[in-house]
């Protein structure tokens, strides 16, 4: 291990842990413009892109002489909040280098993975950019919201169209190349209200929910038993239940959202048709329920003899001496904006799942270190 690329490492990740990035309601300004002025000064070129104020992210490019593919990275500047600041042991704010391990707000998630990042970026410019294509860093904002203001922006908006995108995640650099889409729906139920005492006088619309959610349960516990792929399975969640204003009333309105995790192969519109198919065979009087699409998402994967995945594999194995393992993801990351442009979408990083969004979170500095020498072969591999 380097000493130099330790220490440089390090600082880097030292400075972004003093610049404060929770989301929601902070801001990304200060540490864009931090970044911004880094990787300007190492030769990019540099866009900081903002659908809305105090949203910033950041876009730097730098192309080879020769044509290549396009290969993108990813980081999210922005973290969760302190939360009790009782539970830690250090200032969040403040980066603790102790035992191996760096600690501060965000350290894993993803603040170790952007200073991995930022220094990749910097040690290619200063052995003269890639040969070929274009190389594409982008730390953006609003990933721990789940928002559109971050990552799908630049999708969206054409900023950012890669032939693979590389994002910063917990993997403890292992790689996560499957990743399952996410469906969230709304259903409500009307009613009509009457006093406790006499319920048959009204209609109570709690009820008229059991009916359709109970419906709904006897259908997945078939349906979805079947529909696994590897480790991948295809769920559901009935994540918020509201109904009712008092106790003594018979309730004239309730609302349920459900999250439906999704296969790869499963698509999010075709989900929410079968749910919608679901509630509107249970036979309840159509004027008295909704169903509503909230966001969706759908999955990817990356075949795992794809040229990106090869080159992770190949670079794993010269660095560390070790075969590479394919983790199973629970949640989902800011790859999810690009699982239908047929792109190899790898998540690969620094650090255990289990220290993102918790007090005392930390990265292991000999993890970072293997995570920038693995990746800077990735991207000689590449773009030579």
């Amino acid at each position: 291990m380097s000493k130099k690329m330790q220490s440089e490492l390090v600082a880097i990740l030292s400075d972004l842990i003093a610049l404060p990035s929770p989301y929601p309601p902070g801001t990304s300004v200060e540490i864009a413009a931090y970044t911004a002025k880094r990787l300007k000064k190492a030769g990019y070129k540099v866009e900081v892109a903002s659908k809305v104020k105090g949203v910033d992210n950041v876009v730097a490019r730098m192309k080879g002489k020769a044509r290549g593919p396009a290969i993108a990275f990813n980081a999210h500047v922005d973290t969760v909040g302190v939360g009790e600041r009782a539970n830690w042991k250090s200032d969040p704010y403040k980066a603790l280098v102790k035992g191996g391990l760096v600690y501060g707000l965000g350290a894993g998630n993803c603040k170790g993975s952007m200073a991995v990042q930022i220094w990749i970026a910097e040690e290619i410019a200063r052995r003269g950019g890639p040969a070929k294509g274009e190389l594409i860093f982008t730390f953006v904002a609003d990933e721990e919201n789940l928002g559109p203001n971050g990552m799908e922006y630049l999708r969206k908006s054409g900023k950012v169209r890669p032939d693979a995108l590389i994002l910063g995640a917990q993997t403890e650099n292992n790689l996560i190349v499957a990743e399952r889409g996410v469906m969230w729906a709304r259903i409500t139920t009307k009613g009509r209200a009457a006093h406790a005492g006499n319920p048959a006088a009204g209609d109570n619309a709690i009820l008229r929910m059991m009916r359709l959610v109970g419906a709904l349960q006897s259908y997945y516990d078939k349906a979805l038993a079947r529909r696994v792929s590897g480790a991948m399975k295809s769920t559901v969640n009935i994540g918020m239940f509201h109904g009712g204003h008092n106790t003594n009333v018979v309730p004239s309105a309730c609302t349920v959202e459900i999250d439906r995790r999704l296969l790869p192969d499963e698509k999010v519109k075709d989900a929410f048709k079968e749910l919608k198919r679901v509630v509107d065979g249970v036979g309840e009087p159509k004027a008295m329920y909704g169903v509503e699409f909230l966001t969706g998402t759908n999955g990817f994967f990356a075949p795992e003899n794809g040229t990106a995945v090869a080159a992770f594999e190949a670079a794993v194995k010269a660095h560390s001496r070790r075969k590479v393992k394919f983790l199973n993801a629970t949640g989902v990351s800011d790859g999810r904006y690009y699982a239908d442009d047929d792109i190899e979408i790898i998540n690969f990083g620094p650090g255990s799942g289990v220290q993102g969004h918790a007090a005392n979170e930390s990265v292991p500095i000999a993890e970072m270190v293997d995570a920038a020498e693995i990746q800077l072969d990735v991207v000689k591999r590449l773009l030579g």
